[in-house]
């Protein structure tokens, strides 16, 4: 499966969820309208006389559900690092020195460099020994990782990589957003089992017996609600979560390209006596569902992952229940040190060497580009890890720095021209002040020194410090955005995407959950917005009028096959493209497929797609939430 396959799965299993979850309180309710019959109704009573207060403990048990659901739901509209914080998790900032945090850090940033998809939050549960992690949220621009302390602990950089690299195969197939709203819709499910949970606690303190009894009795009753709520919900969240975990393990495997790190994680999780439980049991109940490991120890039904054994046999099939038992007895006398196996095995960054004159142009079909989508592997891993050290030190640290990430983002808008760079700077200090203008020309020569297939990483590690700024600054800096990239009175088709992917890492940080949703229009719905897209893409891969038309005529073969549509050179600049990008990215996941490939043909219409041209088309894919690896030569 493809990454467009894998989101049409995400979406069939969200319609699967309502179903579930409309089962799930079809069950609490019969049970307690069964159990108000069986309190109220008196021998040779007739059934009907009960039917007006049948119906209304039915309504007010589908308000409690209904309303606690949509409760929980509003408080994880912030996106994955709220349930990071709920778990008791530390914010692992960008310019940390903890050198614990710090390989944290590189190996998040390099795989999200290389799956083109935006640095996520990182956090660290310290309270927790096992070893495990998660990711949360709505869409990539808001997701959160978090990791526990003993994965920190016990894991060296290989298996602390395949750990990682599968908590983005999460984040790539779409199954955050659906396990948020699990989250959500468990709550109702579980909030009566609550309720009786609390009443119970109440009743034991109190005083007056025949009260205390009368009080007891319901929150027993709500109970045994709650149990029936409870056995629906693990059942939800196992039916649900378990075969992803062998597609995640599996596409781990295939992003680093060694078995060693995922087998050695899932390894030390079987054979060390924390393995991967959570301390915190209750708040575990709520996530078990989006952890690495088996947070919780359940099995059978309610199992939300597949035995470890088997998860490591899908990986290293002459694995055997007993090597893990030799491991655990190993490991009893002497736990194993993530920190001394690094040193002992030399493990470092995989960085390639870059030659950043090697990177001219590749030859990549429009098949073979929508395939990458969403698809990282070896090469694109070695690769980021290799540009990531390529990028200089200081521009490196003024990407993770929070208050010289605005800056470094509006040196990359630059015009090399003295002239109208000049007029940028005074268009700087008149947006935000003579400070921001002094860093903007203090980061410029390293900038300018920039391969161009640094630029976008570069902006990707500065984009998680942007999104912490106070609103206020945020405001300004967006609108210092648009002023440098109208200083020379024409805006280019990057300027315009980078300011676009800059709006759109912002917009969908503040309010993750009311953004980007799984689309349903099709092709033909979009047919203006998609010959617009596929006109300004021809123009700027090539001046020239006869060549744009070529580059347009192959993305239309691609996208309209049966129609004829005649290329006009669009008028204006890109802003134009202001309508296009909300109604493609409400397109299905088939539907996207297909127009990456149109978009990869126009690019590529020539035999070749220089970097200039990938550059772009990841950028355009990005907006589109295709997240587009970089086009290496090798392809």
């Amino acid at each position: 499966m493809n990454f467009f396959e894998r989101q049409a799965i995400a979406r069939a299993q969200s319609r699967r969820l309502v179903v579930l979850f409309a089962l799930a309180v079809a069950a609490i309710v019969l049970t307690v309208d069964a159990m108000v019959f069986a309190a109220l109704h008196q021998p040779g009573q007739p059934p009907m006389e009960l039917a007006g207060t049948l119906v209304a403990v039915s309504a007010a048990t589908l308000a409690v559900i209904g309303l606690a659901s949509l409760f929980r739901i509003s408080t994880l509209r912030q996106g994955g690092g709220r349930i990071a914080q709920e778990m008791g998790g530390v914010r692992v900032g960008e310019d940390v020195s903890d050198p614990d945090y710090r390989r944290l850090r590189n190996v998040v940033e390099e795989i999200a460099i290389a799956s083109a998809v935006p640095v996520p939050e990182i956090y660290v549960l310290e309270n927790e020994p096992g070893i495990n992690a998660f990711a949360a949220g709505y869409a990539p621009t808001d997701a959160a990782v978090a990791v526990t302390r003993g994965a920190l602990d016990r894991l060296n950089r290989d298996e602390l990589q395949g750990v990682i690299a599968h908590e983005f195969s999460h984040i790539l197939n779409g199954d955050m957003r659906l396990n948020i709203r699990l989250m959500g819709v468990l709550f109702g499910i579980l909030v009566i089992a609550l309720i009786g949970r609390r009443v119970l606690l109440y009743a034991r303190g109190g005083r007056d017996s025949r009260g205390a009894a009368a009080i007891l009795l319901a929150a027993l009753a709500a109970m045994i609600v709650g149990y029936v709520g409870l056995f629906f919900g693990r059942l939800i969240k196992a039916g649900i979560s378990r075969q992803r975990e062998y597609l995640a393990d599996a596409s781990a495997v295939q992003f680093t390209r060694q078995t060693r790190g995922i087998a050695g994680a899932l390894k030390k999780i079987g054979g060390l006596r924390e393995g991967s439980r959570l301390a915190d049991r209750a708040e575990g109940e709520e996530i078990s569902h989006m952890l690495f490991g088996d947070g919780m120890g359940f099995s059978g039904l309610f199992a939300t992952h597949p035995p470890l054994v088997k998860r490591i046999q899908a990986i290293e099939p002459h694995f055997k229940p007993e090597n893990l038992e030799a491991l655990a007895a190993r490991w009893k006398q002497s736990p194993p040190s993530g920190r001394e196996e690094d040193r002992a095995l030399g493990l470092a960054p995989d960085a390639a060497t870059v030659r950043m004159d090697g990177f001219s142009s590749t030859a990549a079909t429009p098949a073979a580009v929508a395939a990458h989508v969403g698809e990282p592997d070896e090469a694109d891993y070695a690769h980021a890890a290799g540009l990531l050290e390529s990028i200089p030190v200081a521009l490196a640290d003024a990407a993770h720095a929070p208050g010289s990430a605005m800056p470094l983002l509006l040196g990359l808008l630059l015009d090399r021209d003295a002239a109208i760079r000049a007029r940028q700077l005074d268009l700087v200090e008149t947006h935000m002040g003579a400070d921001a203008a002094a860093a903007v020309r203090g980061v410029a020569e390293g900038i300018d020194a920039l391969h161009p297939i640094q630029r976008l990483p570069l902006a990707a590690m500065a984009f998680p410090a942007l999104r912490r700024r106070p609103r206020p600054q945020v405001d300004a800096f967006l609108a210092t955005v648009d002023a440098l990239s109208h200083a020379d009175g024409v805006v280019d088709l990057f300027e315009y995407c980078l300011g676009q992917m800059l709006r759109v890492q912002v917009t969908e940080a503040l309010d993750p959950g009311a953004h980007w949703r799984p689309g349903r229009r099709r092709l033909a719905e979009v047919r203006e917005e998609a010959v617009l897209l596929l006109a300004f893409l021809a123009r700027a891969g090539t001046g020239h009028s006869i060549a744009a038309q070529r580059a347009f005529n192959a993305g239309v073969a691609r996208l309209f096959p049966n129609e004829a549509i005649a290329y006009a050179a669009p008028a204006g600049g890109p802003q134009r493209l202001d309508p296009v990008w909300p109604a493609l990215d409400a397109l299905d996941a088939r539907a996207k497929q297909v127009l990456v490939e149109a978009l990869a043909a126009t690019a590529g219409n020539d035999g070749r797609i220089t970097v200039a041209e990938a550059e772009l088309l990841r950028a355009v894919c990005a907006l589109l939430h295709c997240p587009l690896p970089p086009l290496l030569e090798a392809r």
